[in-house]
C-alpha cells in the first residue's frame, strides 16, 4: 500500500471515477495493460503487474514492433491492480484528465529476475496479448533521482518484429480490447533474424507428419449454423468470401489452380498462375478463394463470372486460408492456428509478393460481431473456425458458416415459357439432391436476371433438352414447363423456405461452373449445442488442445490478426484498404519526415470520416510527387480507370469543360493517397446538380503580423454577424494559418446571388471593423489585418475539405470543431498527420446538426439590405473556374 500513496495523494476519489489504490496478491500470471490516454496531450500508459502493483510508463508515441523506434517511455507513479479494467473519462481539472481506454491487456512473461532487472533498470520481458506479442525491453536512460525517470521502451528481434515502414500497430489498432477475452499466453519463436532478412518462419509444430505431396486434396467444407457459437473464444473468423474455392498446388513444375471438384483451371487463370510463380512459395497444398473486388474492394461474384466469361482474368485475386500440405510435411493434423500461422508468414516472406495473392486475415472479434459488421459491409457472412480443429477432406462443424441472408446452389431441371417482352425463358426450375440421390422440386427463380443472362443461360439450356423430368416422379408442377438435364448449377439467395420445401422470393445470382450438380443438397443450419461443441472438440485429434496454445504465436504475428479486427468497426476498413503502395518510404513532408505510407495509413483512419464531406460532390486534388516543398499539382480531371473509388462526373454537368471528379467511396480516399495526393477540395455544390450552390465558405486568412487570438476573436465575430441574420455557422480549421466558417445552405440560389451576397457581408464586416477586416486580397493589403476570403464562393471555385492534410510543412488538417472548443485552438493546424488520434474519437460530432440548419438566404439579404443583381441571358450552368 505504500508504493501506492503517490496514486492516492493525486486523486479525489469523490470525483474521479478511477478506483482507489490498494495492493493486491499477484495471481496465477503476471497482468499487463496498455491504456490509451487523451489527456493534455495523447499518450499510451504502458503497465506491468509487479510487486502487487501495476509499474507505470507514459509512452507519448506508443509501442512499435521496429526494434529499431526506440520509444521514450517515463515513469509515473505505480497504480493499482485494479486499474488494469478501468475504461472512462477523469473528469476536467483532476489530475490525468481525459478519456481513457483499455488499447491492449494480456499477460506478460519475465526474461529472468524481474525484480532484479527493474532495480538494474533493464527489465526485458515477453507480452502475450491482443496486439503486443513476443519480446520486449525497458531501459532505464538516467539516474533514479528524477522525479519522473524516462526509460525506453523497444521491441527486440524475434519473430514478431516488423519495421514502421510495413506496420504501425498504433495508426492499424486505434480501439479498445476490454470486450475481448484474455489472451492465452503463447512463446515467442527463439531464433532471432538478422537485420535484412524477413522473420523465421514458426518451426513446424509436432503434428506435422513428413509426407509425400499427394496428387488430389478434397478441400474442408463449412456447415451452415443457424447461430454464432457459444463458445466464441474458441473460433477464428474469417471473411466469407463471395467467390470460388480455390487449391493451389506447388511441386516442381510449379504452380496449379484447382477447383473444389479436382479441376484444373490453371490455363484459365494465367495472369494469377505467373503472379504465384513469382512469389517462389514452398511446395504443398494451399486452400483458399478466388475472388474479384468491387470499386468498395467488395468481393463481386458477378463480376467474378464476367472475368471468365470474356476470358479477362488478370484482376481476379486468391485469398489464401489454409496450408494442409508444406515444404514436404503433412500438416492436417497441425492445429488450425498453427496451420495459419505458417501460412501467413510464407505469403508475408515470399520472394516477389504480389498483388494478386493476399492472407486471408482473421478477425479477432467475436463470431456476433464479426457478422453484424460483414452484413453492414454488404459482404455475403462469416466463416467461423475452431482455433484447434484439424484440416478434414469433408463438411465438418469445425467450420460453420453464419450467413447475412439465406443463400445457396440448386440444380437447374428445367424452365418456362417467357412471358410478354422477355425472351428466352420465364423462369428456372430449381431442385436439391435428397438424401437417396432424387432430385427434389425446391422451386423457381425468375427475376435477378439481365438480358445478357438470359440469352447466355437459354443458349446453355438448348443442348440440355430432354423429353421427360428430373425431379422425383411425386413431383407436381402447373403447366408445361420445357425439361433438361439436371447439370447445370445456379446460385440463388432467396427469403425463405416454405413447409413443402420451395423457396420464396427467390432471385438470381449466376451459375457455379465450379460446382457438380449430384453434389447439390439443402443446406440446413445446425445449432452447436454443448454437447455438439464436445463433440467436435473429440473430433480435432489428441492432442490438438494442448498444442493450440504453443503454435498460436504466429497467428497474431505483430498484431495483424488484431488489426484486421479493427478494421472492421463501422465499416472502416475491411477489403477495401488492401492496396500497393509504391514508394512507400519517399517523404512527403521533410520538416517532419513523415512517408507517404504515413500519409495513405492516414487516409486509411480518417477516410470515413472525410467522406461525409467528399460524397456526392465534385472534388479537385491536389498531387505532391516528390513532397510538400516539390512542385505541386492542381488537379481537376483524370482519367480513372487506375483509382478504385474515384469517378469521373457526367460532363454535361459543365459546360465546355472537361468531366470533373467525384471520391466515391473510402476506396478512392487511399487510392488518391496512392497517386501521391495530399490535399482535396470540393466545390459547394453537389454532382446531381450543378445549377445551385449549397454553402457560403468565409475563409479567415491572416495576414503577417496578426496573432491567432485576433483569428480566434474574427471567427466570433463573422458567427455573431452570421447569427443576426439568421444564418447558422459551423467551424473548422484550415490546416494552415486560419479557420473557415461555413454556412449550409438551401440549393434555391444561383451563384452569382451567393457569391454576391458573401462578398456584401465581408465589406460590410470590412467596413464596420476596418483594424480587423480586410475585404481585399494581397499580402499589403492584408498586413496586420484578416482578407475574409469570400472567393471561394464562386463557380467552381473549391475549398479544402475537411480532414483533408494540407500540402505544406507539418502537414495541418482540416478538422470540423465546435464553437466552444475555439478557445482552445491553438492555430489553423491544431491538428496534423501525426496528431489526429486526439482527435478521431470526436470525429464529425461538432457538425452534427449541419443538414438541419439549411437555411435560405432571402431572409438574411433582407436583413442586410442586399438586392442580388439579376443575370440575364446567361446560361445557369458556367463553365467552372477553380480557385486553388
Amino acid at each position: 500500500d505504500d508504493a501506492l500513496l503517490p496514486y492516492n495523494a493525486k486523486r479525489n476519489f469523490g470525483v474521479t471515477p478511477e478506483p482507489q489504490g490498494q495492493a493486491e496478491a499477484s495471481g496465477e500470471r503476471l497482468s499487463y495493460v496498455i491504456q490509451k490516454h487523451w489527456a493534455s496531450s495523447l499518450h499510451y500508459d504502458f503497465r506491468l503487474e509487479l510487486g502487487g502493483t501495476l509499474k507505470s510508463w507514459a509512452v507519448p508515441k506508443g509501442p512499435s514492433f521496429d526494434p529499431q523506434a526506440k520509444r521514450m517511455a517515463v515513469q509515473v507513479e505505480d497504480h493499482p491492480m485494479a486499474y488494469a479494467g478501468f475504461e472512462g473519462t477523469v473528469p476536467p481539472k483532476q489530475y490525468g484528465a481525459g478519456k481513457v481506454i483499455v488499447w491492449d491487456a494480456g499477460s506478460w512473461t519475465p526474461v529472468g529476475d524481474p525484480q532484479q532487472g527493474y532495480r538494474d533498470g533493464n527489465l526485458k520481458f515477453e507480452l502475450h496479448g491482443h496486439k503486443l506479442m513476443g519480446r520486449w525491453v525497458l531501459v532505464r536512460i538516467k539516474g533514479k533521482s528524477e522525479k519522473q525517470v524516462p526509460w525506453l521502451l523497444i521491441k527486440e528481434k524475434d519473430a514478431f518484429a516488423r519495421p514502421s515502414s510495413a506496420y504501425s500497430v498504433v495508426d492499424e489498432l486505434p480501439d479498445s480490447v476490454a470486450s475481448l477475452p484474455t489472451p492465452t499466453p503463447t512463446p515467442t519463436p527463439s531464433r532471432e533474424p538478422d537485420a535484412d532478412e524477413p522473420p523465421s518462419l514458426p518451426s513446424l509444430p509436432p503434428e506435422a507428419i513428413a509426407a509425400a505431396l499427394p496428387d488430389r486434396l478434397a478441400p474442408q467444407l463449412a456447415t451452415l449454423a443457424a447461430a454464432p457459437p457459444p463458445d466464441a473464444a474458441d473460433w477464428l473468423c474469417e471473411i466469407k468470401f463471395d467467390g470460388y474455392r480455390m487449391l493451389l498446388r506447388i511441386d516442381a513444375e510449379g504452380p496449379r489452380l484447382i477447383t473444389r471438384n479436382g479441376h484444373d483451371w490453371t490455363s484459365r487463370l494465367r495472369s494469377l498462375q505467373h503472379a504465384i510463380a513469382g512469389m517462389k512459395l514452398p511446395a504443398g497444398w494451399y486452400d483458399g478463394e478466388i475472388v474479384v473486388p468491387n470499386d468498395e474492394g467488395i468481393p463481386d461474384f458477378a463480376a467474378l463470372q464476367r472475368s471468365f466469361e470474356i476470358e479477362s482474368t488478370g484482376n481476379v485475386v486468391l485469398y489464401l486460408f489454409d496450408l494442409p500440405y508444406f515444404d514436404g510435411h503433412d500438416l492436417r493434423a497441425v492445429p488450425l492456428e498453427a496451420r495459419r500461422a505458417i501460412l501467413k508468414h510464407v505469403v508475408a516472406a515470399s520472394a516477389s509478393t504480389s498483388a494478386h495473392v493476399r492472407f486471408s486475415e482473421a478477425f479477432d472479434a467475436s463470431p456476433q460481431s464479426m457478422v453484424a459488421s460483414a452484413c453492414k459491409l454488404g459482404l455475403e457472412g462469416v466463416i467461423a473456425k475452431r482455433r484447434s480443429s484439424r484440416y478434414q477432406s469433408s463438411r465438418s462443424t469445425d467450420w460453420i458458416k453464419l450467413k447475412c441472408g439465406q443463400r445457396q446452389e440448386f440444380v437447374i431441371g428445367g424452365y418456362t415459357e417467357p412471358q410478354g417482352a422477355r425472351s428466352g425463358f420465364g423462369s428456372l426450375l430449381l431442385g436439391v439432391h435428397d438424401t437417396e440421390g432424387a432430385l427434389r422440386y425446391a422451386g423457381n427463380v425468375g427475376s435477378g436476371f439481365s438480358q445478357k443472362a438470359l440469352a447466355e443461360i437459354t443458349k446453355a439450356l438448348e443442348p440440355l433438352a430432354r423429353s421427360t423430368s428430373p425431379f422425383a416422379p411425386d413431383t407436381k408442377l402447373e403447366g408445361r414447363p420445357h425439361w433438361v438435364a439436371p447439370t447445370l448449377v445456379a446460385e440463388v439467395s432467396f427469403g425463405e423456405w416454405t413447409r413443402s420445401g420451395s423457396v420464396r422470393h427467390a432471385v438470381f445470382r449466376g451459375l457455379r461452373t465450379d460446382k457438380d450438380a449430384a453434389a447439390i443438397v439443402r443446406e440446413k443450419a445446425v445449432r452447436l449445442s454443448g454437447a455438439k461443441v464436445a463433440s467436435a472438440r473429440a473430433g480435432a485429434g489428441a492432442g490438438a488442445g494442448a498444442s493450440a496454445s504453443a503454435t498460436a504465436s504466429a497467428s497474431a504475428s505483430a498484431g495483424a490478426t488484431a488489426s484486421a479486427s479493427a478494421r472492421t468497426k463501422g465499416g472502416s476498413q475491411a477489403l477495401a484498404e488492401r492496396l500497393h503502395v509504391t514508394n512507400p518510404q519517399r517523404v512527403i513532408d521533410p520538416s517532419t519526415g513523415i512517408t507517404k505510407i504515413e500519409l495513405v495509413r492516414y487516409c486509411a483512419l480518417v477516410g470515413d470520416l472525410m467522406m461525409k464531406h467528399l460524397k456526392g460532390r465534385p472534388v479537385s486534388l491536389v498531387r505532391a510527387p516528390t513532397g510538400v516543398d516539390g512542385q505541386l499539382f492542381f488537379q481537376k480531371h483524370a482519367e480513372t480507370e487506375k483509382l478504385p473509388g474515384i469517378r469521373q462526373l457526367d460532363p454535361a454537368l459543365y459546360i465546355s469543360h472537361p468531366a470533373m471528379l467525384e471520391v466515391a467511396s473510402k476506396q478512392g480516399v487511399l487510392s488518391a493517397a496512392q497517386w501521391n495526393v495530399v490535399e482535396f477540395h470540393t466545390l459547394n455544390t453537389g454532382t446531381a446538380s450543378f445549377e445551385h450552390p449549397d454553402r457560403m465558405v468565409f475563409d479567415l486568412d491572416p495576414g503577417d503580423g496578426v496573432p491567432w487570438a485576433h483569428v480566434q476573436e474574427a471567427a466570433l465575430l463573422m458567427r455573431a454577424f452570421l447569427a443576426q441574420l439568421g444564418l447558422a455557422s459551423f467551424l473548422k480549421t484550415s490546416g494552415g494559418k486560419g479557420l473557415h466558417v461555413i454556412v449550409p445552405l438551401r440549393k434555391v440560389h444561383d451563384w452569382d446571388t451567393v457569391k454576391g451576397f458573401s462578398q456584401a457581408i465581408v465589406q460590410h464586416m470590412a467596413k464596420t471593423i476596418p483594424q480587423r477586416f480586410v475585404a481585399r486580397s494581397g499580402p499589403k493589403n492584408r498586413l496586420g489585418r484578416i482578407f475574409i476570403d469570400y472567393l471561394r464562393n464562386g463557380l467552381g471555385a473549391t475549398t479544402v475539405c475537411a480532414w483533408s492534410a494540407r500540402a505544406r510543412p507539418g502537414l495541418g488538417i482540416s478538422v470540423p470543431v465546435g464553437w466552444a472548443e475555439l478557445p482552445s485552438l491553438r492555430g489553423g493546424d491544431h491538428w496534423t498527420v501525426k496528431t489526429v488520434h486526439e482527435r478521431l474519437d470526436t470525429g464529425n460530432q461538432p457538425w452534427n446538426e449541419y443538414a438541419r440548419a439549411a437555411r435560405s438566404l432571402t431572409a438574411a439579404m433582407a436583413a442586410l439590405g442586399y438586392q442580388p443583381t439579376p443575370t440575364l441571358g446567361a446560361a445557369p450552368n458556367k463553365e467552372p473556374r477553380c480557385h486553388a
